[in-house]
């Protein structure tokens, strides 16, 4: 069974840094796409960042500039460096594995985000 187990995730006040990760297995990984995605209260679960398999990265707007994702093939782990952290970023981060050709989309767990002073 395909795991997807984040970790990271915390209290931290506006203006600080996080590093979430995300380590895989079952899965052969660098076959993935590899994505974080958030969802806060009342709202929907959006695209914060993704990177293919073949290092190309996307941002959505909200994050651009301050949040960086990056991935570990060798250790089927991807990353999310979170820097200049407001409280709009408040929420659960799931970390996502999604393979093109065969549809195959994995979630994991989640981890909690706050930001708060």
């Amino acid at each position: 069974q395909v795991q997807l187990v984040e970790s990271g995730g915390g209290l931290v006040q506006p203006g600080g840094s996080l590093r979430l990760s995300c380590a895989a297995s079952r899965i052969t990984f660098s076959n993935y796409r590899m994505g974080w995605y958030r969802q806060a209260p009342g709202k929907q679960r959006e695209l914060v960042a993704s990177m293919t398999n073949g290092g190309i990265s996307n941002y959505s707007d909200s994050v651009k500039g301050r949040f960086t994702i990056s991935r570990d093939n060798a250790k089927n782990t991807v990353y999310l460096q979170m820097n200049s952290l407001r409280p709009e970023d408040t929420a659960v981060y799931f970390c996502n594995a999604y393979r093109l050709l065969l549809n195959l989309n994995f979630w994991g767990q989640g981890t909690q985000v706050t930001v708060s002073s």
